[in-house]
């Protein structure tokens, strides 16, 4: 392609003039793949200036006439870029569109949350006539398993005229990725830069010292990609505090090894300001050149400033104590990422308990006067149950928490405070890293474990440099400083390879949904959108891994062969011998799996023919032992469950075939009080004794007779296969046991190839057909009819939720007709709540009957889709969940927060978010609900669920 034009380089010209520092190598190629016309993927790491690009392309958008769409993955994020632009160009120049906010929206320069785009997109808004530029922030965010596919659907319905800019974390297939984009938007370009412009210093805390993750000179993987080398110095001090831990005593604050990092002498307690803000190196090089470094300050052997007093067993240091000489060393501003949001609400509770301060009492002051005026739209009754006044005597000390539980406001206002350097200690948990722009001189790690929704599991290279990135402000500090804390079991070897693995694969996460699908549909047709469907990422990369799949087939193919002559007889077909092996092998388990799954079907039969009073014996799980029945199968207002019992230890329990996976009996009958409530310790006691009075002395009798029955049935079968087997001639070849061996490896390794080619065949076209298995679902429902989308489906167009055929399907048969505002607001509840793990409950409070009814409906709804897309193949939608219709329906009648969580498991944050995600989805059913009542009573829900906290935090 030609140069840049005299003018184009007369738009990076003035660009550059109007900044106040030299670009980088790699901003400048990104800058000028905008001039020239093309798409650009830039790659780079936190905090090096990537969005240098994406503010260029707003300046060539606003110097040739253009529209600009700067997209980010979350609402804070665009608020943030909002204020940024507005200051450089002026508010009439710049919009911002989220689910909360609409401000100025046909401005030439609009910040939005990348679902707005896509929305947009699909409906065919005006509002992208003149478009010229998307600059798509975070666009790693297409890996995110939950919203990763609103990326890919943007990159590629975007008209072609319009130049994508993207800009990544580092990743290790960028070239794979810009492949892709260059395959589906034409010319792109690709900038990849791994550079840090403030260098990380990787430590490891242990009991009191701090010492140097690697050995001073290899932080980085050597040639052959082997990861650096760790400090010796740090891996013999862990083996002493393990010895420590296991002697069981504790010593003091080590401090012979090397010496701890010094403040230059012309710094203050907060490392100095401008000029470069970090703890100076002799001629630049890491802390104590191999040794440790004291925490408690600048030099070797000043025994009166260490961890020792308040120490926990094994020298660990308290959260306070980590802080105070974090303060002390000139390593604040710093985030503590803790992935627990107790956990971050514990921190700050020791700070303040600990009466420690970071900043001067006087900004205290001025930040307390200055969140009291932030605060002025909340109740004031409602500031209690939000955790108000330990949260604003925090700041006024200059440190907090921030973590998704929070209310939004006051996430807002940490994260103000903090990037504008009034307050110096952050305790967060993981999501702080993947949002807002919150860089730190210092990051440490308490824990390398997290709970990632089923089981606390490691964190992966790609967290680790997510995390860590945090930390070296760029104009600010002249290195940041990644601190992870040792504990009992932690590797350092681990620590080693997830610190230097610097880069890490993006993973398409693109599905096709019943929404999209609509859409696509009425826009290009079925045939065209398959096609375009095909051009995704998850399909490019899946075209790719077939060519290594089928290549592994081919070498497969060869060794079987070899293994077929191994174990040939001469005697006869040794494969049809080792076939009949197998055979009875198989009928044998087959025989065992066929009674277990009778067991089962039984099993649930049982649970749900017990009454109330039955005493059982629970025969597995935690909850074995004497149980009576307090409450049927099935039972309550809320989805369907099976029966409460009442067990020995005198707790309440719900039953699943977990613990009942045999049929059970009732051995006898007690009489339970008509209003017995389950929550009662004194009564769930009274009926405990009860029961033991009347269990009897012996356990039901088993089946035996019927399991003999069961076990009988396949006996011929058996026997009939060890006659074949005796009778075929390959039993009495000598070498039979040695041709058994070959045999069962050419049979292990056939079923592996033959896996092998299915998954060929299955990634093949695979998006292609997963989206006609869509189709054939929507056209059963009759959404769609001769591939064009009829009325039913222009409703689900409007629809944008994960459950979006459920809700489609809500509107079909009426389901919320006869509900007022609250009720309406509670059932969309259900289509939004995702439970975290510890708040699940089996069978959730209801307000009313009207409420009760419409969500069993929609729950027999759920099941007749979920049967129909297990019948097809297609990930199932999830069952819609009650826990918040109680609290939805109380908040949205009116009543104060407080009333409304009080009792309840959910942090106020919790609920404000889902909140908001409740009103997104009233508004949609106001625009897609073919009833004029029901869209009345949408709009009334709104204004009773947006009100108060819910809309507290929407920009001024």
């Amino acid at each position: 392609m030609s140069g840049p034009t005299t003018e184009s380089t007369s738009h990076l010209t003035a660009f550059v003039a109007s900044l106040n520092f030299p670009l980088d190598d790699f901003q400048v190629q990104g800058c000028e793949a905008v001039e020239r016309g093309q798409g650009v993927l830039v790659a780079a790491p936190t905090g090096a200036g990537k969005t240098i690009v994406g503010e260029f392309a707003v300046h060539m958008a606003l110097a040739t006439g253009r529209k600009a769409f700067y997209t980010t993955p979350i609402k804070a994020l665009s608020n943030q870029k909002y204020h940024d632009l507005v200051a450089v160009h002026g508010v009439d120049k710049v919009g911002l569109l989220t689910g909360d906010s609409s401000v100025n929206g046909e401005a030439p320069v609009v910040v939005m949350t990348t679902e707005v785009l896509r929305n947009m997109v699909y409906a065919g808004s005006s509002t992208l006539q003149g478009l010229g530029f998307v600059v798509m922030d975070e666009v790693h965010y297409l890996a995110d398993r939950f919203r990763g596919a609103v990326w890919e659907e943007v990159i590629i319905h975007l008209p072609e005229s319009v130049q994508v800019i993207s800009l990544s974390a580092t990743v290790s297939n960028a070239e794979e990725f810009g492949d892709w984009l260059a395959e589906v938007r034409g010319n792109h370009a690709v900038v990849v830069s791994e550079h840090r412009p403030v260098p990380l210093w990787q430590h490891m805390l242990v009991g009191n010292s701090m010492f140097d993750l690697f050995v001073e000179g290899t932080s980085e993987p050597d040639a052959d990609g082997a990861s650096a080398r760790v400090s010796p110095d740090l891996i013999q001090a862990i083996r002493g505090a393990e010895q420590q831990r296991a002697d069981g005593w504790v010593r003091g604050s080590t401090r012979d090894k090397g010496r701890g990092p010094e403040r230059p002498r012309d710094q203050g307690r907060d490392g100095g300001r401008g000029g470069g803000r970090g703890v100076s190196r002799d001629h630049g090089r890491g802390p104590g050149r191999g040794g440790s470094v004291a925490v408690s300050g600048a030099s070797a052997g000043r025994a009166d400033r260490g961890f020792t007093r308040g120490a926990r067993p094994g020298g660990g240091a308290t959260r306070a104590e980590v802080i105070a000489q974090l303060d002390r060393d000139g390593l604040l501003p710093a985030i503590t990422f803790i992935f627990s949001r107790m956990g971050c609400e514990g921190a700050v509770g020791q700070l303040l308990s600990s009466d420690t301060r970071l900043i001067p009492q006087r900004e205290g002051e001025q930040i307390r006067r200055h969140v009291e005026e932030r605060m002025g739209s909340l109740a004031e009754e409602d500031l209690g149950i939000l955790g108000y006044y330990d949260f604003v005597e925090g700041l006024s000390r200059g440190f907090a928490c921030h973590h998704a539980g929070m209310l939004p406001l006051f996430r807002e206002i940490v994260e103000e405070l903090f990037t504008g350097g009034r307050i110096r200690a952050v305790f967060a948990t993981e999501t702080l890293a993947l949002g807002i722009n919150m860089p730190a001189r210092t990051v440490v790690l308490e824990k390398l474990v997290k709970f990632n929704g089923e089981t606390h599991a490691d964190i992966t290279p790609a967290e680790y440099t997510q995390l860590t990135g945090r930390a070296g402000r760029r104009g600010i500090d002249i290195e940041g400083h990644a601190v992870v804390q040792w504990s009992r079991g932690l590797d350092p070897l681990a620590v080693g390879g997830l610190a230097s693995t610097r880069t890490y694969p993006l993973r398409s996460s693109f599905k096709p949904t019943y929404n999209m699908a609509v859409n696509l549909v009425a826009q290009v047709g079925r045939q065209v959108a398959r096609d375009i469907l095909e051009t995704s990422f998850a399909q490019f990369q899946a075209d790719r891994a077939v060519v290594g799949l089928a290549t592994k087939v081919r070498r497969n193919d060869e060794a079987l062969e070899g293994y077929a002559e191994s174990m040939h007889c001469h005697l006869g077909d040794f494969r049809e011998y080792a076939e009949l092996r197998r055979a009875i092998a198989d009928a044998e388990k087959d025989g065992v799996r066929k009674r277990s799954a009778g067991r089962k079907a039984e099993a649930a039969v049982s649970l749900e023919n017990l009454r109330m009073g039955d005493i059982i014996k629970v025969p597995a799980g935690r909850r074995s032992g004497w149980a009576v029945v307090v409450q049927t199968a099935r039972s309550g207002k809320g989805a369907p469950s099976g029966p409460g019992v009442v067990t020995e230890d005198r707790q309440f329990r719900r039953l699943t075939l977990v613990d009942v996976p045999v049929p059970v009996s009732a051995a006898a009958s007690i009489v339970v009080p008509k209003h017995f409530n389950p929550k009662s310790p004194k009564a769930r006691r009274d009926l405990a004794t009860s029961m033991r009075i009347a269990v009897p002395h012996d356990p039901p009798p088993m089946r035996a007779k019927e399991v003999a029955q069961e076990a009988a049935q396949e006996n011929d079968r058996i026997a009939y296969l060890r006659a074949e087997l005796k009778a075929h001639p390959c039993h009495q070849c000598p070498e039979r046991e040695d041709h058994a061996r070959w045999a069962e490896r050419w049979h292990r390794l056939k079923r592996e190839t033959s896996g092998l080619k299915r998954k060929v065949e299955g990634r093949t076209n695979s998006v292609a057909r997963t989206f006609d298995r869509i189709c054939v679902v929507l056209t059963q429902l009759g959404y769609l009819e001769d591939d064009v989308v009829t009325e039913r489906g222009e409703r689900l167009r409007r629809l944008y939720t994960e459950r979006d055929l459920l809700a489609a399907e809500c509107l079909r048969h009426d389901v919320w007709m006869r509900l007022d505002a609250p009720g309406l607001a509670a059932c969309v509840s259900t289509l939004v709540h995702e439970p975290r793990h510890e708040q699940a409950d089996p069978s959730p409070r209801m307000p009313n009957e009207d409420v009760a009814a419409a969500i069993t409906e929609m729950q027999r709804r759920w099941s007749e889709l979920d049967d129909l897309e297990g019948d097809h193949g297609l990930e199932v939608t999830a069952v819609p969940d009650g826990g918040m219709a109680w609290m939805v329906h109380r908040w949205a009648s009116g009543e104060r927060l407080d009333a409304v969580l009080r009792g309840q498991e959910m942090a106020a944050g919790d609920f404000v978010r889902r909140c908001k995600q409740i009103v997104d989805l009233l508004g949609q059913i106001a625009d897609a609900a073919p009833d004029t009542e029901l869209r009345r009573t949408a709009r009334k829900a709104i204004d009773g669920v947006r009100r108060g906290v819910v809309s507290a935090d929407r920009l001024d």
